[in-house]
């Protein structure tokens, strides 16, 4: 069973880090998950960007129900509200958009899944917290800044911000984004890199992760 959209909330932003990947061969896309879950993560974000998609995350939504069944599955890039019925459909626990699109906003609440919109603007955030939203995806991070975020935390006191852009591994870069005021980061390439992939060196990427989630642990913001 779904958990409801205040625990999807919390469970999100717990971690410090929302890993993020596609990759067209399901098999691959599993073991990205397994071993990003052996490191010790509890909520990965699969994004919409190729044909396998939705085929794909179906296989980790269904590895999820069979090995790892505390796992949040979050689908990524979702622009309109026919793949947000689909991936709905095929077992996402979280939506997550690279912008604000009142329609997605409204299907997700109808539908008691928790979305996450991506903002660039602070009108945007304006917006997003209008019709409900908590968590807001900063994006693209490399483009914005810790200097945006620091600079917006005092109007959005009751929000909780994720970067997703300009985030990489560096015990430095992750402090100046704490520091900034986020409670999480999304990372992709350069967390799960192509490097990785093509070696399917699993536990690397295991190793990496896990050395990630103590950095981001011991940072006291």
């Amino acid at each position: 069973m779904r958990d409801t959209t205040k625990q999807n909330s919390i469970k999100v932003v717990a971690q410090g880090i929302l890993p993020l990947f596609y990759h067209k061969d399901t098999e691959v896309c599993v073991a990205v998950a397994q071993a990003l879950y052996r490191a010790g993560i509890r909520t990965i974000e699969f994004t919409n960007r190729g044909e396998k998609a939705v085929e794909n995350f179906k296989a980790l939504v269904k590895s999820r129900n069979e090995s790892m069944p505390d796992l949040i599955l979050a689908i990524g890039t979702i622009k309109n509200i026919d793949e947000a019925q689909a991936f709905l459909e095929a077992g996402a626990d979280v939506l997550i958009s690279p912008v604000f699109d009142k329609e997605i906003a409204d299907f997700a609440h109808a539908n008691s899944i928790l979305w996450i919109p991506g903002c660039m603007t602070v009108s945007e955030i304006h917006q997003a917290e209008k019709v409900g939203c908590k968590i807001i995806k900063l994006f693209p991070g490399n483009v914005l800044g810790a200097g945006f975020v620091e600079a917006i935390k005092p109007l959005f006191p009751y929000l909780l911000f994720v970067v997703t852009g300009g985030v990489d591994t560096s015990p430095e870069n992750l402090h100046d984004w704490f520091k900034a005021g986020v409670m999480a980061v999304g990372m992709g390439s350069k967390l799960i890199t192509k490097q990785i992939l093509q070696e399917k060196n699993y536990d690397f990427l295991q190793q990496q992760t896990a050395e990630v989630l103590k950095t981001i642990k011991n940072l006291n913001y």
